[in-house]
């Protein structure tokens, strides 16, 4: 018998991530802010090679929708649950449906059949404890990180001057870039913390452009930080810990449908968003649009949202409506521009912003949609300061 004919297989496919889990008595794993993965010890290596002293080993990731899971230590892989069962017990196809569904029951008794079903509902019920248990753990996270966040914010102050030179050194000198600078802020000395909870360690202390995120209820949800140095000629703080750069930009607090926004005239049809602060000050500077909205999306995820899987392709560009969390624009928004950075992959961030923009069309009927690309292996940013330095250049030698 073939593998998609065993009539098990599609009873296995049906499986919940976390009834799996259970099965394979997982139990250490925590879920992720955005309640789509978990993550935590491998089920496979486990803590080996690990430092107690340097946390909890988050090397494992699975996703709670596909079941698709990765370890970075011993490098486990697969797309779906049964992957993850032939992975952990490092059994065959076959005996992986036997541990997930059983044999296939010929002559089951009333009462084996009672004692199956009363392990399963034992099971069932622990998973839903489990489940709960790890609600609480997030929701206190996530109380935590927005009153972190309003403290971080309630610290900064207003220095335009400060963070209007960060923006020069970006090349972003108009003179409409002062309607923003309200909504920036300035801490002259804010710590960067690497890792979180009781194993988070300050590895750098400098200053820093605060930005407030806005959720979908038009309230604060969070904040973006980004260090400055204004020795580094694009304006931002190298940080390292060890042998290894850490991105200069973190936010704090809840990022789900969340934005930056930077300019919002009155009567705005047209919203441009890029995905940080710096790519949408530059398309401002441009104006492309009258009359249009300037917002930063925070992040590429929280733009495009879940994406439906699709067999043969690996990324569908297709949205998951049932994901909740992502970014939808206000209902005053008749046009959606996503602006491309081309400095990541093009084929994996087109189809993420198709996904978004989808999502936003589906959500907002008769919006448009619309998506920018400034050119292969740099973003907007980068061609404004490029063709600035060019412009110094040429002036130069005249």
């Amino acid at each position: 018998m073939s593998r998609r004919q065993d009539p098990r297989l599609n009873e296995a496919k049906d499986k919940s991530v976390e009834h799996v889990l259970g099965l394979l008595r997982v139990s250490n794993l925590r879920r992720s802010p955005n309640k789509r993965e978990m993550r935590g010890p491998c089920p496979k290596c486990h803590d080996f090679g690990h430092n107690p002293k340097s946390g909890k080993p988050d090397r494992f990731n699975i996703n709670l929708t596909s079941g698709a899971f990765f370890c970075r230590q011993c490098d486990i892989r697969g797309g779906d649950v049964i992957a993850l069962v032939r992975a952990v017990n490092d059994c065959s196809f076959p005996d992986a449906l036997t541990f997930l569904c059983g044999e296939q029951p010929k002559d089951e008794t009333e009462e084996q059949k009672a004692a199956r079903l009363k392990r399963e509902e034992r099971l069932r019920l622990k998973i839903e404890r489990d489940a709960r248990v790890q609600e609480e753990e997030n929701a206190r996270y996530r109380r935590r990180a927005y009153e972190q966040a309003r403290q971080i914010w309630k610290r900064t102050k207003a220095d335009n001057g400060a963070i209007r030179y960060y923006l020069r050194q970006r090349g972003i000198n108009d003179p409409t870039i002062d309607l923003v600078l309200a909504g920036l802020r300035y801490a002259p000395l804010l710590p960067y913390f690497a890792g979180e909870g009781r194993a988070a360690l300050k590895v750098h202390e400098g200053p820093a452009m605060i930005a407030k995120m806005i959720g979908p209820d038009g309230k604060g949800s969070g904040v973006h930080r980004t260090w400055l140095d204004r020795d580094n000629p694009k304006g931002k703080a190298v940080i390292k810990k060890g042998g290894e750069t850490l991105k200069s930009k973190k936010t704090r607090g809840s990022t789900k449908g969340a934005s930056i926004r930077l300019f919002t005239p009155p009567g705005a049809k047209v919203l441009v968003m890029g995905e940080g602060i710096e790519t949408t000050l530059t398309a401002l500077m441009a104006r492309p649009f009258e009359n249009a909205a300037y917002w930063a999306g925070v992040d590429l995820g929280n733009m495009a949202g879940r994406m439906q899987k699709v067999p043969g392709k690996r990324h569908s560009g297709l949205p998951d409506m049932t994901d909740k969390d992502a970014f939808v624009p206000p209902p005053w928004v008749t046009r959606l521009v996503f602006i491309m950075d081309g400095d990541s992959d093009p084929k994996i961030t087109r189809a993420k912003l198709e996904s978004g923009l989808k999502r936003a069309m589906a959500m907002r009927p008769g919006l448009v949609g619309q998506i920018v690309h400034p050119g292969a292996g740099v973003d907007l940013n980068d061609v404004l300061m490029a063709s600035q330095a060019e412009g110094e250049t040429d002036h130069a030698e005249q």
